[in-house]
């Protein structure tokens, strides 16, 4: 009986805990500007096969944002942006710095592709620098959740399976309490002599 409401009250707090984490991420991330982002590291979906083996497609990347974006070198891999819309994460081939304007340009190429990218980089263009820390396929997920559909979902499916647990818990709470009164009632019409 005592493992019983232990683990219930665990997964009650597992549900709770979920649901909060859940719709925090969401709101934040709405809030700021739909990059969520955690202890300051942005979390970027991969939805090509650009980058794989080092990043497979439907992988989040944690990337690094800010900081001095002219410093990189041949082997980083940067996120940058190749048009207002659209962010890629491509390893850095070439630094290229003119002396005279001292402007730095980065010509990236994918992993797995046959050629490096045809525009290059410019420093002022990066996002950040990828960490190495990849969750495989949660990028799906991130996709997802970005779309009216995604928020929906993730903001009222934790919240019905959290009400339908309270229901449930409440139903089995109150069916043990009639159970305890039955009992005492039968008690005490009955009761023992010795």
């Amino acid at each position: 009986m005592i493992y019983k409401r232990i683990l219930g009250q665990g997964l009650t707090f597992i549900m709770v805990l979920l649901f909060i984490i859940v719709a925090g991420s969401v709101i934040l991330s709405k809030i700021s500007g739909g990059t969520p982002t955690f202890y300051g590291y942005q979390l970027k979906s991969v939805l090509s096969g650009s980058m794989e083996p080092v990043i497979h497609t439907g992988s989040i990347v944690a990337i690094k944002p800010g900081g001095d974006t002219s410093g990189f070198k041949k082997g980083d891999i940067i996120t940058f942006h190749a048009d207002e819309n659209r962010l890629i994460t491509h390893r850095i081939v070439e630094v290229v710095r003119n002396e005279q304007t001292n402007q730095v340009i980065y010509r990236t190429k994918g992993d797995s592709n046959d050629a490096p990218d045809i525009e290059p980089v410019l420093s002022a263009n990066v996002v950040g620098r990828y960490t190495g820390f990849t969750i495989p396929y949660v990028g799906y997920i991130l996709s997802f959740a970005g779309t009216k559909l995604g928020n929906v979902t993730l903001l009222i499916v934790p919240g019905l399976m959290l009400f339908i647990y309270a229901v449930i818990s409440l139903w089995k709470t109150i069916s043990s309490l009639e159970e305890k009164k039955q009992g005492s009632s039968i008690e005490e019409a009955n009761p023992k002599t010795t």
